[in-house]
């Protein structure tokens, strides 16, 4: 049984010993990972050197010989404003409502995911009657497509949908929730929050099994209000986790598209209109297709989730640190 399992293995292990006599021990290593490297450069490096390229030119015209070089022209023009507290002093207006929409949408949608992310992970960590279910149907949503979960809620919100014809039943007045633009904006969080709360929460609830409970025993001992221990106990322990919670909650809502591009496809009006929205429909979803305009907005994207994730390795390396 020995000598016909070493013989294959001596078949196998032959053209790599050679490689290994030929190229030495990190030169193999190099020849793994060339495969890996070259399919990371042709579809990360080369897509990310387009687009500053792309950044720096003029026109709609897809091919580079055909575009003409502007500088930081695109970027003077997303930047011309005179009050960039109001968008319709912009020169690119759409893009600076974007960028306020953004910013009021990523500040009350983390909160809330934070939020109630803690407050679910807390109820879920107590010794509670069919908890593994509960745990279960609050982590379903993440599993499911964005795409989906917005086409779900566009069907219950929508004219004649589900939740009007409830009102309807009960002699309530019906409402266009997705005409309005302070409801589909509030809907659009309230989406983005249900789908992805689960996520953060299974963090959290890590977070909070990895808390010794001798340590809560000597509080309850001291007499301890679970007030006072969640306050002075689990808050202080669970902050580093918090932070790493709080920064991917950014990073992910700066991101936010699919979603609420199916819910209501950034109206009424511009009403939900976010920023990798202004991206898509400059660079492709409208005409003339402003490649360098959308290229030079993603830019600085890019640059708002780069701070954003040395906020995070920061916050992990702290983490680590103690």
């Amino acid at each position: 049984m020995t000598v016909l399992i070493s013989r294959p293995m001596r078949l196998i292990d032959w053209p790599f010993s050679a490689l290994q006599r030929r190229l030495g021990t990190t030169g193999v290593a190099w020849a793994f990972l060339l495969p890996n490297l070259i399919l990371f450069g042709l579809f990360a490096f080369l897509p990310l050197i387009l687009n500053v390229v792309y950044a720096l030119t003029g026109g709609d015209q897809i091919m580079l010989e055909d575009r003409r070089f502007v500088g930081a022209d695109n970027f003077t023009r997303l930047a011309s404003c005179e009050n960039y507290l109001d968008p319709n002093s912009c020169e690119k207006d759409l893009f600076w409502r974007a960028v306020h929409n953004t910013l009021i949408f990523v500040t009350l949608q983390v909160g809330l995911m934070v939020g109630f992310s803690l407050l679910t992970a807390i109820i879920l960590n107590r010794d509670i009657r069919a908890r593994g279910f509960f745990r279960s149907v609050f982590f379903f949503p993440v599993l499911l497509s964005p795409v989906v979960v917005a086409l779900v809620w566009k069907w219950i919100l929508q004219r004649d949908g589900v939740m009007n014809a409830g009102l309807d039943a009960l002699g309530f007045d019906t409402f266009n929730w997705l005409l309005d633009a302070n409801w589909a904006f509030g809907w659009s969080i309230f989406l983005s929050v249900w789908a992805h709360m689960g996520f953060y929460t299974l963090i959290l609830l890590a977070g909070l099994q990895a808390i010794p409970q001798d340590v809560y025993e000597a509080a309850r001992m001291d007499a301890a209000s679970p007030w006072r221990m969640f306050r002075r106990i689990t808050l202080p322990l669970l902050m580093p986790t918090m932070l790493v919670v709080l920064v991917l909650a950014l990073i992910k809502g700066v991101q936010t598209f699919d979603e609420v591009y199916a819910f209501t496809g950034g109206g009424p009006g511009s009403a939900t209109t976010l920023m990798i929205q202004y991206i898509y429909e400059t660079g492709f979803g409208g005409m003339p297709r402003l490649f360098g305009l959308a290229s030079a907005a993603s830019i600085l994207v890019a640059a708002v989730l780069v701070a954003l994730t040395a906020l995070q390795l920061w916050a992990n390396r702290r983490n680590v640190d103690g």
